[in-house]
């Protein structure tokens, strides 16, 4: 993995660039009946539920090296949850604080607040989905992390790859506006990248196919990401794979394989 480099530019002012990651992961499922596809979206929602996603997007905060100042989370019904955090570069004083600002401790009077964003922000939500007629089940999540200033969220790519269990992952990396330098020299970008893959782990690489999109000139870096192998243990739930037949491996197996190539390429596949 390679670290984005410190800044070395003496800048006039304030680092006026602003840094987007937007990172979506899909996790896949082999749900077999009615009452499992129901059973899925219960564990999901127990197990990514705003307290969870909460803490994660904290140690991201804390992994960029910003501070938190508000936290706004919510659990929906029947399904779902959603988490934004208002960052700053640097610790912020009490004594200047925003009152309406909570510092990441949420009262149970507060729990449901809507946080006001500023330039520095990270939000998550999540979408778990299935349909009566489709056996196979999904699990959405989108994280957005902006950043101003010399943090870049780009630093805890790693860490939200391997926060969640991700079958099909889509990143896009922006740098936007410019600063200036003391001489008065507009600086568009303030690190070396020419694509995300070089700050993801080789370690996780090596467990995806991948796909870049990237305009050099416009700062603007696309990389998509699907797993090689199927363990088919991995994708069943409630059933295990000593249990089934050989025909229906393979059938469970090719529904898995469609459903990830048509989110991987963005399109629905005909069935033949």
């Amino acid at each position: 993995m390679t670290n984005i480099k410190e800044n070395k530019l003496k800048l006039y002012g304030f680092n006026n660039l602003t840094k987007s990651l937007s990172f979506n992961i899909y996790d896949i499922c082999y749900t077999e009946s009615e009452e499992d596809r129901k059973k899925y979206i219960e564990y999901i929602d127990e197990q990514y539920n705003a307290e969870r996603l909460t803490k994660i997007l904290t140690d991201v905060t804390e992994s960029i090296g910003a501070s938190v100042l508000n936290i706004a989370k919510q659990d929906y019904d029947p399904q779902g949850a959603s988490v934004t955090i208002l960052i700053s570069e640097e610790e912020v004083p009490l004594y200047v604080l925003d009152t309406s600002c909570n510092r990441g401790i949420i009262s149970p009077s507060r729990e449901n607040i809507v946080g006001h964003l500023d330039k520095s922000h990270i939000t998550v939500h999540t979408y778990p989905e299935s349909h009566p007629q489709n056996n196979i089940s999904t699990f959405r999540v989108d994280i957005d992390v902006s950043t101003c200033g010399t943090i870049s969220p780009i630093k805890a790519l790693n860490y939200l790859i391997d926060s969640f269990d991700s079958d099909i992952i889509t990143i896009d990396y922006r740098v936007r506006g410019f600063t200036r330098d003391v001489d008065g020299r507009k600086h568009f970008i303030d690190h070396e990248i020419n694509s995300i893959q070089n700050y993801i782990s080789k370690e996780t690489i090596n467990r995806y196919h991948l796909i870049d999109m990237n305009i050099y000139q416009s700062n603007v870096f696309h990389t998509k990401m699907r797993v090689k192998d199927i363990n088919l243990n991995n994708y069943l739930f409630e059933i295990k794979e000593e249990d089934l037949s050989e025909l229906q491996k393979e059938s469970i197996i090719k529904m898995l394989n469609k459903e990830m190539t048509e989110i991987f390429y963005g399109m629905d596949i005909p069935n033949v």
